[in-house]
């Protein structure tokens, strides 16, 4: 009886390439995957070249200069910061207004979006519902016939004065009141409410029940478990929402153009930076003085984020530290 040998099958080669002596597909070099990771990343890295970097330098370089969209530019030095800081009350009238905005709006829209976002978080039909219904106002508060529409109802003889002065509070049209304009313009902010609250309900679910039941058991009521541990491990959210919420104000242009007609009035009481800066720039055609409004203005804003960052030290809390 003759025994037959079959010769074993050559494994199949990988599509990667040649085999290297030990069996092993070589890999591809270096060079050629940068190269593909390079080729995917290309239109982000063009389109962050040729839209934002690209315009930040002209911006820069028309700071420099006296420019008015007509005639060539001509390069005079420092000469747009000096007269911003020493000869523009203007100027500093609406670096006042802004930070009053920011002091006022901020941390009412955050207060406002915490409680809405406790508040849903025991519902338990409907949340779906409820997340979109108040997440609506974020979508449509930052368009222009919102904000004409909230000049309405703030105006004189609007649904707000009439029902003020059906309870006995005669207080007049609040965008034609120097002392209320700015609060009108910063109510309608706070009621934009939705996008931090759905990031806090996000938070709010990650906290472990487990802390909560603990708490109860030490005798710890609902205002002691708000403080210490609702505040505490919801601090990176709070500060991630404030960081947000800050920059997002001092950047707030179409509530304010809006209610005053594109002017800051009355009084320049809605004058904020950037509505100056629009009037200075394209009411008043000095855009090399725009130009140098928008660097400052981007300066300001690095170093507030800075002093929250600087800041948070102290009061955010990372559990991912405390295990360490």
């Amino acid at each position: 009886m003759s025994i037959t040998t079959r010769t074993p099958a050559r494994p199949a080669r990988l599509r990667d390439g040649p085999r290297a002596p030990g069996g092993r597909a070589k890999r591809r070099p270096r060079r050629e995957r940068e190269g593909a990771a390079w080729v995917f990343l290309s239109p982000w890295v063009l389109g962050a070249a040729v839209l934002t970097l690209l315009p930040m330098a002209v911006s820069l370089y028309l700071s420099f200069t006296d420019y008015d969209m007509f005639e060539p530019p001509s390069f005079v030095g420092l000469r747009n910061y000096t007269q911003m800081f020493t000869e523009d009350p203007r100027y500093w009238r609406s670096v006042t207004t802004t930070l009053l905005y920011v002091v006022i709006a901020v941390p009412l829209q955050l207060a406002l979006a915490l409680a809405v976002a406790l508040a849903l978080k025991s519902v338990r039909r409907g949340k779906g519902f409820y997340r979109s219904a108040f997440y609506a106002p974020s979508l449509l508060g930052a368009s222009m016939s919102i904000a004409l529409v909230w000049r309405a109802l703030f105006n004189d003889g609007g649904t707000v004065d009439d029902l003020l002065s059906r309870a006995g509070l005669d207080i007049g049209g609040w965008v034609n009141q120097p002392g209320w304009a700015l609060l009108a313009v910063a109510l309608l902010t706070v009621w934009q409410f939705g996008a931090p609250m759905v990031i806090f309900l996000a938070g709010l679910q990650q906290i472990p029940t487990e802390l909560y039941e603990a708490a109860s058991v030490d005798g710890a009521g609902r205002w002691r478990q708000f403080v210490s541990v609702t505040l505490p491990m919801l601090s990176p959210v709070l500060f991630f929402n404030l960081v947000l919420q800050t920059i997002q104000a001092f950047q707030v242009f179409t509530p304010a153009f809006a209610v005053s007609g594109g002017r800051g009035g009355p009084a320049d009481s809605t004058l904020f930076y950037t509505l100056y800066l629009y009037d200075r720039g394209f009411t008043a055609s000095h855009m090399g003085y725009a130009s140098a409004m928008a660097w400052v203005l981007l300066l300001a804003v690095a170093a507030v984020t800075a002093v929250l960052f600087r800041t948070s030290r102290s009061w955010v809390f990372y559990a991912a530290e405390e295990d360490r």
